[in-house]
């Protein structure tokens, strides 16, 4: 529901919405940003995050700058602990670290019982560089190295997600070498398609990910690892998609799944332990997004789960869940320095920051919308439509297309939301620019949590 008051000052619009739980309000002046968790505007017309002035940390951090609500981050978690703890059913869920990893968001997914989907050997170490417990660790890949499958062994790691015929054989011969014995999950694709960006789909037919259910690889692959001398089946893995909306395409799956699965009982006298559904759930960027409820869609794809089971006489198999985009996504924002304002006129104003696409890629990648603002002019009416671009050599890098804000000046600090998920994890230093630090900000106090690329470290591997 949205309404102005016309011929106020300050147009007031009070966004709502509803479901079983309650009812969810946000008032906001009609600016072009949502704020999520701690974010609220402060005395001086600043953007404010975890108690924390996000032009403070512009001054003492330089920019860009990415910014996370450590708060909102442990709420999340706690969110999908509490609706799965409704259930009944024994459940475990991995924060999948591709979204955005550090050493202290790993020690924070230790303090909240989170377990971690990795799919590195890199992101493997980072996580055990503070010491997580390897057991609550699984390796995802399409292509796992030898050497990745050897650390993982080696360092005892939960599970392996396996991916392809030629990975049974992989892992079963260097765990035999290693006299380690490995368990696992087999990653299907159900055939599903999901109402996302065709870059990040991955549960229909024609994916590189896992193997196929109707055209009989998903049987080879299981027949595979129940033949394998070094490993063990616990269970299956399946994945839809990223950045969903709704549950039909995840109910559909776990119906898909289970009939299979009754299949494999009868034939092969396998029952998975564990079914991993994946992640996927969507954030709200923009207006456009319809931000789902995780309490609503976790109840729907626990009954399907129930369901399902019972109608094809199955044991309930314990539930594994990997969000990431929905953990840390809303929790981050990125602060700019406005640099160059450059009209043409009938045409359009770029708006230029000191950053772009080697921070943010997915504009350029994927076509996606973000919200922006002025942290520093919260206050002041929205009144120029412009185009915030960013300083690398490509005309694609765009961070916002037809945006509105305050009119711009020469030392603005802007604020793009919603940057928590797939941004520093895909940074690359194109143009040898410095990756951002990124700061942890939670009840008034600031963190950093990685320093800003020196000169030096861009040219530390050169020889």
């Amino acid at each position: 529901i949205s309404a102005c008051l016309v011929g106020s000052e300050m147009c007031i619009r009070d966004r709502i919405y509803r479901s079983k739980y309650g009812i969810k309000r946000v008032f906001r002046r009609e600016i072009s940003m949502q704020l999520h968790g701690s974010g609220r505007i402060n005395s001086q017309g600043h953007l404010e995050i975890g108690g924390v002035d996000t032009c403070s940390l512009v001054e003492k951090y330089g920019s860009p700058l990415f910014v996370y609500d450590e708060g909102l981050i442990r709420d999340q978690c706690r969110r999908f602990h509490k609706a799965l703890s409704k259930s009944g059913l024994d459940y475990h869920i991995s924060y999948a670290s591709k979204a955005f990893i550090c050493k202290e968001l790993v020690r924070i997914m230790k303090e909240e019982d989170m377990g971690l989907d990795v799919v590195s050997v890199g992101e493997l170490y980072n996580a055990l560089s503070v010491d997580f417990d390897s057991q609550k660790i699984h390796l995802h890949g399409n292509n796992k190295t030898e050497y990745e499958i050897g650390y993982a062994l080696e360092k005892n790691i939960g599970c392996f997600v396996v991916d392809s015929l030629a990975e049974v054989e992989r892992i079963d011969s260097i765990g035999g070498q290693m006299g380690k014995r490995a368990k696992a999950l087999l990653r299907v694709t159900p055939g599903v398609e999901a109402h996302t960006h065709e870059f990040i789909t991955t549960g229909n037919t024609d994916s590189k990910f896992g193997l196929n259910i109707d055209n009989g690889q998903a049987r080879e692959g299981v027949e595979a690892i129940l033949r394998a001398e070094n490993i063990d089946l616990i269970g299956l893995h399946f994945h839809i998609g990223s950045q969903i909306f709704g549950t039909e395409g995840s109910q559909a799956a776990i119906k898909k799944v289970f009939v299979w699965l009754k299949d494999l009982k009868e034939d092969l006298d396998f029952e998975a332990k564990i079914l991993n559904i994946g992640g996927g759930f969507g954030i709200r960027y923009t207006d456009e997004d319809i931000s789902y409820p995780i309490e609503d869609a976790l109840e729907e794809i626990i009954t399907c789960l129930k369901e399902s089971a019972r109608s094809q006489g199955l044991s309930i198999p314990q539930l594994w869940l990997e969000p990431g985009r929905s953990i840390v996504g809303e929790a981050g924002y990125t602060l700019y320095r406005v640099g160059t304002i450059k009209e043409i006129p009938g045409i359009r104003t770029y708006v230029s920051i000191d950053g772009g696409m080697s921070d943010h890629i997915r504009t350029a990648l994927y076509g996606a919308k973000y919200e922006v603002a002025l942290a520093n002019r919260m206050n002041e009416k929205d009144a120029s439509l412009v185009t915030i671009a960013g300083k690398c050599c490509e005309s694609g890098d765009l961070i916002a297309k037809d945006v509105r804000i305050p009119e711009a000046k020469i030392g603005d600090i802007l604020v793009v939301a919603c940057t928590g998920a797939y941004h520093y994890s895909m940074a690359s230093n194109y143009n040898l620019m410095q990756k951002p630090a990124v700061v942890f900000v939670r009840g008034g106090k600031d963190k950093i949590v990685i320093k800003r690329e020196s000169l030096e470290d861009l040219i530390k591997n050169q020889v």
